[in-house]
């Protein structure tokens, strides 16, 4: 048995996740992985709530605003750089913590990528066409007409990943869902999943808040310098394109801001769903105290050499 642990902390988003891990990674004198994919662009601030620079200096943090909005960065690099900084931070310490609210970036790190058909490059061509000419709205119902699985648990608000499922459908004329949850890869450490879970009204009550702070310390500035760029995958996230929408005169202000709840409470449920699927997940209330969290961490993480 492999004396290295990574303990991997997820939950949805606004939950409280970044100060759990710090509170950990304090206790356990250890590092932290982000797996939030939204944080890894350093232009994007205010709008996925990075942590504070005073949360960074209380524990090493990884994969936070290390990459340019201009980069290509992709999934498969984040595994590689991700189990990379793993073996680096297993030298030194038998635990590190993964915290993120992007399943397929966690699942990364933990079981590997799945393997996908190659894709000829005219079906992508073909279907950004599409979106050009008849809007999302249409990929989005032919993706639930092909894959109603994966249409229920993807965030449809993002082209590239509508796109991407898309094309795999076609290509192999196979739901895009049939591809997932593969032979996993055999990774040279143990993971222990723990979840903070909560009511749902719970959850929509600090999105909501969230969101208000974040237009109270000038996202509105942050998303308008950065509009120039709208088109680029890093940017076809919630907050951001409603923002976007309003600069263009699509939407009203109110109405945009609005959206933004709207559509992260729906990317909130989206986690919810990803992670219902996952059985090994160690639940934690949501506002329970932090020392009987860590004591029952520390029971998990004791218990695999009992």
């Amino acid at each position: 048995m492999t004396d290295k642990t990574l303990i991997a902390l997820i939950g949805p988003t606004a939950i409280g996740k970044t100060s759990l891990a710090i509170q950990l990674a304090t206790y356990f004198n250890t590092e932290i992985l982000s797996a939030d994919s939204r944080q890894f662009y350093k232009e994007m601030c205010i709008g996925t709530a990075v942590p504070t620079h005073e949360e960074l200096q209380m524990a090493p943090h990884h994969f936070i605003q290390h990459k340019s909005i201009l980069d290509t960065y992709t999934v498969g690099d984040f595994e590689k750089e991700a189990i990379s900084k793993l073996y680096l931070i297993f030298k030194e310490n038998s635990l590190a913590i993964l915290v993120g609210g992007s399943g397929l970036y966690v699942d990364a790190v933990v079981n590997g990528l799945d393997k996908f058909p190659k894709i000829p490059i005219e079906i992508r061509e073909e279907l950004i066409t599409l979106e050009n000419e008849k809007g999302i709205s249409f990929l989005q119902e032919e993706l639930k007409n092909r894959d109603l699985k994966y249409y229920e648990n993807v965030d449809i608000e993002n082209p590239h990943r509508v796109i991407r499922a898309l094309e795999v459908c076609i290509a192999s004329g196979k739901p895009y869902s049939s591809f997932l949850n593969q032979k996993k890869k055999k990774r040279n450490f143990k993971t222990i999943y723990v979840g903070i879970k909560a009511e749902r009204t719970v959850i929509y009550d600090r999105i909501n808040k969230r969101v208000d702070f974040m237009i109270e310390n000038g996202f509105l500035n942050e998303a308008r310098e950065l509009y120039q760029y709208k088109e680029l995958n890093a940017l076809q996230t919630v907050g951001y394109k409603e923002l976007f929408a309003f600069f263009d005169g699509n939407y009203d202000y109110d109405f945009a801001i609005e959206e933004i709840k709207k559509n992260t409470r729906r990317f909130a449920k989206r986690q919810l769903t990803w992670n219902r699927k996952n059985n090994d997940i160690n639940w934690v209330e949501f506002g329970e105290d932090t020392k009987e969290i860590i004591s029952k961490v520390e029971n998990l993480v004791n218990s695999r050499y009992e």
